[in-house]
């Protein structure tokens, strides 16, 4: 059963409305009419992070949905804890098994939403029509073989698998290590307002919220020691793909992004944005949705 609430959103016309899928409550956004298009934010976003991108593509013919992901405001939080990556990679099944009716679905994610769509597709490719992976390259590059640079910029992931402290410090001065550590220095070019971040600290203000964000780092380690899960991880994506990136992206250096295409079997682009960051959505959805929808095709042409 589908319920809409009366809690707005960064677009006045999009109501925020509740399903259940994988055993939880999910929160979502939507809009348009057409073949299923999800959005998947990433950390420390919410679904508003697509609030400019979900209309545009919208418009072109899709119906689009933008969950809060696990442990996410309004989304529930997990009652055992687990946010693994196959946790929130089914997840991303039960969404699209729940909107697509059947059908397959385009799927753009950024951040935690491209490590999710990686490992959804890889699961179950035959749930997908095509992918677009934003601002995080293939998790082997990423997570088996990045370089000395990108181990110095993933210094917060390390920092995060500490009890305590790192919800302690990022709630500090008004989030002031995150806008600082994470906005300034990962989108250096990406002018941001109050209203920009009022959904994420709304969200991270509830403390058992920003637990849950941490605890997607904090289970990282364990999905390195499974090993059943290693072919789903890292495995070549059979999913066509066209990953964007930021040039200026302050978390995910540009050499991460390189020599890339051994990695996806079915079709693999990568473009590169010279004036952007790590934060797409946000520093400019014209043209992410642009991006999205040229991959995505003819909406006419159903999945």
């Amino acid at each position: 059963m589908t319920h809409t609430t009366d809690m707005a959103s960064g677009d006045a016309s999009l109501a925020i409305r509740t399903i259940k899928a994988n055993g939880l409550d999910f929160a979502y956004l939507e809009a348009g009419e057409g073949p299923l298009v999800i959005l998947l934010h990433g950390f420390p976003d919410t679904a508003h992070a697509f609030d400019d991108v979900l209309p545009r593509i919208a418009a072109a013919g899709y119906r689009v949905v933008a969950p809060f992901l696990r442990g996410y405001a309004p989304t529930a939080l997990a009652p055992d804890g687990d946010y693994s990556v196959p946790a929130l990679a089914r997840d991303l099944l039960a969404l699209i098994e729940h909107f697509g009716r059947g059908e397959t679905a385009r799927v753009l994610g950024h951040d935690w939403g491209s490590v999710i769509t990686q490992f959804a597709a890889n699961l179950r490719p035959d749930r997908f029509d095509r992918i677009v992976l934003c601002s995080v390259p293939h998790l082997r590059r990423f997570l088996l073989s990045p370089t000395w640079a990108q181990l110095r910029r993933s210094h917060y992931i390390f920092k995060f698998q500490l009890p305590m402290l790192p919800e302690q410090w990022m709630r500090k001065d008004d989030f002031a290590w995150m806008v600082e550590q994470l906005f300034r220095r990962w989108s250096p070019t990406w002018e941001f307002s109050e209203a920009d971040l009022a959904p994420i600290k709304a969200n991270f203000a509830e403390p058992a919220r920003l637990k849950a964000a941490l605890a997607y780092y904090r289970a990282l380690p364990g999905l390195l020691a499974n090993f059943s899960m290693h072919r789903f991880a890292f495995g070549p994506v059979t999913v066509p793909t066209r990953m964007l990136h930021g040039a200026l992206d302050g978390c995910i250096g540009p050499r991460m992004f390189a020599g890339q295409e051994k990695r996806f079997a079915a079709g693999f682009e990568c473009i590169r944005a010279e004036h952007l960051g790590h934060y797409l959505p946000h520093e400019d959805p014209a043209w992410l949705a642009a991006m999205a929808i040229e991959h995505f095709g003819d909406p006419r042409q159903a999945a």
